[in-house]
């Protein structure tokens, strides 16, 4: 039953949820990397696998949503809170700029005490000062800062594409399947939510890239739900560049779970693959899994290694602390028989790596 679904999938014929679920509970995990890789190199028609070079600034720490998920995060009240200096933007873009860095990654908390022109003022000294691409504000902080103003979605988007903001992160998507987030995360933005944000900055121009933390508390059903939605908006903006799935990591959080095999992620990456026909990049998730499963998930379906991550914070509060220079970057790539390509946050290829 389920090589008659990995061949329609590869024949270019779309499956359904239910498919996919069958897929997830009942095919081999080889079988599953195995058609994931042919259906990657069928899509993408090439022999390249890329990755970026940015750096993850934080311009804060300070957070009203209280994410279960989450070891980052400070209370308003609580100590050891701030909110990102200019001097301290400066240093973190020119180190970024030194080492060939094409982007920031500008992602915070839901700060209860900053206006829409705070975010403005960050967005205006970065681009005045420096000639990098910003990929900013996941949809929790869009729709938060959309409260705290009273104004609409596409004003908040519209006013942050003027002061300089080029395209949206995908973070803060958890599981999109409203049961679950009213359990990890229910002070944050719900799943209709996140995904009209993504819906509404696609229709305005904004690329965006589309995330999954898993391994927690959801069930198969919801991973596949949660795909399903992401594929329906693609559909209709095809404003998604990429698929990043990665796996919740339990240290110094409030919420009680086993990690996520190996075994585990590599079948879901696989599973997107196949699922997300309209979807070209698939990205591997190093930071969470390491090196060597990193490398593995090139024969699972994923193009892309992400960034090499010159700073990284959130992962690293839950303990996990993995680094990648260029360098080993380029021969994870290259051993694996692939092409290294550094590109950019639109998935354009700049240069190839060697």
């Amino acid at each position: 039953m389920t090589e008659s679904i990995l061949k329609k999938a590869y024949s270019g014929n779309r499956i359904s949820g239910e498919e996919a679920l069958k897929l997830y509970e009942n095919a081999d995990l080889l079988s599953l990397g195995v058609y994931a890789d042919l259906i990657n190199k069928k899509k993408n028609n090439d022999n390249v696998v890329t990755f970026v070079i940015d750096r993850n600034i934080n311009y804060t720490n300070i957070c009203v949503s209280g994410c279960r998920f989450c070891a980052f995060y400070k209370k308003p009240e609580e100590s050891g809170g701030y909110w990102i200096t200019e001097k301290e933007l400066e240093e973190k873009i020119k180190e970024t700029k030194q080492l060939k860095g094409t982007q920031i990654l500008l992602q915070g908390g839901l700060h209860p005490d900053k206006s829409l022109e705070d975010y403005v003022a960050l967005l205006k000294y970065m681009k005045s000062n420096f000639d990098i691409h910003i990929h900013g504000f996941s949809p929790p902080e869009i729709f938060y800062i959309s409260e705290i103003e009273g104004i609409s979605i596409d004003d908040v988007l519209n006013t942050l594409i003027n002061a300089g903001l080029g395209s949206i992160p995908g973070g803060g998507a958890e599981i999109l399947v409203n049961e679950i987030r009213e359990k990890v995360s229910p002070d944050k933005c719900n799943a209709d939510q996140w995904l009209y944000v993504m819906e509404r900055a696609h229709n305005l121009g904004l690329k965006t890239t589309a995330t999954m933390m898993f391994g927690h508390i959801e069930k198969q059903e919801h991973i596949i739900e949660h795909m399903e939605r992401l594929r329906e908006v693609q559909d209709k903006t095809g404003g998604f560049t990429a698929f990043i799935p990665w796996t919740f990591q339990p240290s110094n959080t409030d919420l009680s779970s086993k990690t996520a095999t190996a075994a585990e992620y590599l079948r879901v990456l696989a599973l997107s693959r196949i699922f997300l026909d309209n979807f070209r990049n698939i990205q591997a998730s190093w930071v969470t899994q390491g090196s060597k499963i990193a490398q593995t998930a090139l024969f699972f379906g994923a193009n892309d290694l992400g960034s090499t991550m010159i700073e990284e914070n959130v992962v690293k509060a839950a303990d996990v602390d993995f680094r990648m220079p260029v360098e080993e970057m380029i021969r994870l790539i290259t051993s694996a028989g692939y092409e290294a390509w550094q590109r950019d946050c639109f998935y354009n290829r700049i240069r190839q790596a060697d």
